[in-house]
């Protein structure tokens, strides 16, 4: 598929690479980048000669979260476009969470907010030690509401309440000592901890490692439907209060919220 907003290339083993590409953006999720991302996972997923999928952005960060330009134009949208805009980023990550392929995380930089969300369904995720993590969100006055049900099932509720509540920044040791990361190693190394990897996984029948994936989401925590439109309700909700409207205007115009005492 042509983008502006990610690469496929595909090696001869069948390892695809699906890079973020907005990386004067920080590779955060503008509209165009979720249904980019969204379609990609799509065809990675009826395409069979992809065995394993690798997950990275460019530039400086792995993912900036949500993009603040898409998020402020859901405050002069009405009731029924906010809740178009998080269907589309929830069914993002349902998306990704259901592809039926190993999916590797290879996280560099930054990964905040739906970054996050994003490496809450990879199978592996691989960082290197000087990479920053953040459920963000609360700063402006949102909630990490789309990416709930992954990040929680993820590092569970013990882990993601502090971070939820209060959108401190931790970095690699402490988001692998939550269960975020699977690995941490020096950013030198980052690559051939990729690549360690992705042979394990070529190991695997993918027929069957389809299904052990399958497997494992439905004697989990699955995300249903009814929890799906729960968390989109939740985020239209959020986008519709003063305290989002600060938040957003706040970091635009380079100041600190009218909440922050601290």
């Amino acid at each position: 598929m042509i983008s502006q907003t990610i690469r496929i290339t595909t090696d001869e083993r069948g390892v695809a690479y699906l890079t973020l590409t907005r990386a004067e953006k920080h590779n955060a999720l503008s509209a165009e980048m979720i249904d980019d991302l969204t379609a990609a996972t799509n065809e990675l997923a009826h395409d069979k000669a992809v065995r394993v999928v690798v997950l990275t952005g460019e530039g400086a960060s792995f993912c900036a979260g949500g993009d603040l330009g898409w998020m402020r134009v859901q405050f002069d949208a009405t009731r029924d476009g906010r809740m178009v805009e998080a269907r589309r980023l929830a069914m993002l990550f349902k998306t990704l969470n259901e592809l039926p392929k190993p999916l590797i995380a290879r996280v560099h930089g930054n990964a905040f907010g739906g970054g996050i969300g994003i490496l809450s369904v990879c199978d592996m995720v691989i960082a290197a030690s000087t990479a920053r993590f953040g459920l963000t969100e609360v700063r402006l006055g949102i909630i990490p509401a789309t990416i709930s049900p992954y990040v929680v099932a993820r590092i569970g509720e013990t882990n993601a309440r502090p971070l939820f509540l209060s959108g401190k920044i931790i970095d690699a040791w402490q988001a692998h000592a939550t269960g975020l990361l699977s690995r941490v190693v020096a950013d030198e190394a980052l690559d051939e901890a990729v690549e360690a990897e992705v042979r394990h996984f070529l190991a695997a029948s993918p027929q069957a490692a389809a299904r052990a994936k399958a497997l494992t989401r439905s004697v989990g925590r699955p995300v249903t439907d009814s929890m799906i439109d729960h968390v989109v309700e939740q985020l239209a909700d959020a986008w519709e209060t003063d305290e989002a409207k600060e938040g957003i205007t706040a970091f635009f115009e380079k100041r600190q919220p009218n909440w922050r005492t601290g």
